[in-house]
């Protein structure tokens, strides 16, 4: 037997992730309409407002106002599923919690799960959790979480598609204007692409034991480099494994390499 027909609202800062979804949930759940797409947090809560959907899905991460903090607004008056990149320790704060959630990138498996749960409880006319209390605590585990743990992924543009690139894949870094390069290993191949993030605010989150600044444009993995062969005037070139790119290291930044 068939759910009845359900309404639900995607909130995602990427708007090829909100599209992503969408299939998605299209195949999964074909009488499921989504009446309404949201950039952030402040349009989910307007847009809810407006059309009242009976499903949210929120990214977790989203500018102004978070897909908690917009939750929080929402209440009970709809039954929530969270989409995090979060590690497993954040994924475990919306378990305990007993709160629906989806990993990116989403898995089908994953998301016929969580829709079966869905349909379970529209079809039994369950009301949605009061996760108000719940919702505080999440807010506060995963702000100390983020603020602790360097970052994972890293979404970025390649060519029409968004990626999530798994940090530890990552060569090196070199800030392009507004964007930032990302120089990466697509299955062991060398692969690049732009994300819309200043590499100064990138830096601050990666994991200084692994990432370092070589020079004000470029940051790279120590964990990717072959040989640093030094130059004239105090500076030096950084030699990659598996790539033919050389990365300049400044004068600045030399004494990271002395005892190598």
């Amino acid at each position: 037997m068939n759910s009845p027909a359900a309404t639900a609202l995607i909130a995602d800062d990427e708007p090829l992730l909100r599209e992503a979804l969408v299939r998605l949930l299209a195949n999964a759940w074909p009488q499921l309409q989504v009446v309404a797409q949201a950039r952030n947090g402040r349009e989910a809560v307007e847009q809810f407002e407006a059309l009242q959907p009976a499903v949210c899905f929120l990214d977790v991460h989203m500018p102004g106002i978070s897909g908690v903090d917009a939750a929080r607004l929402i209440g009970h008056r709809a039954h929530l599923v969270f989409v995090t990149a979060f590690d497993q320790y954040a994924v475990e704060a919306f378990a305990q919690g007993a709160l629906d959630y989806l990993v990116k990138p989403v898995e089908p498996a994953r998301l016929a799960d969580t829709v079966r749960r869905l349909k379970e409880r529209l079809r039994a006319a369950q009301p949605a959790l009061n996760t108000e209390a719940l919702l505080q605590e999440l807010a506060t585990r995963l702000q100390r979480t983020t603020a602790a743990a360097p970052l994972r992924w890293i979404r970025a543009s390649v060519g029409q598609s968004l990626r999530l690139i798994a940090v530890d894949d990552i060569d090196f870094l070199r800030s392009d204007e507004k964007y930032t390069s990302v120089a990466w290993r697509d299955g062991g191949a060398p692969s690049e692409a732009l994300i819309r993030m200043p590499l100064k605010e990138l830096v601050a989150q990666l994991d200084a034991s692994h990432f370092v600044q070589v020079h004000r444009s470029v940051v790279v993995n120590l964990r990717s480099v072959s040989i640093v062969k030094r130059g004239e005037n105090e500076t030096a070139d950084i030699h990659l494994k598996g790539r033919s790119e050389v990365l300049p290291v400044s004068r600045s930044y030399l004494h990271l390499f002395r005892q190598m």
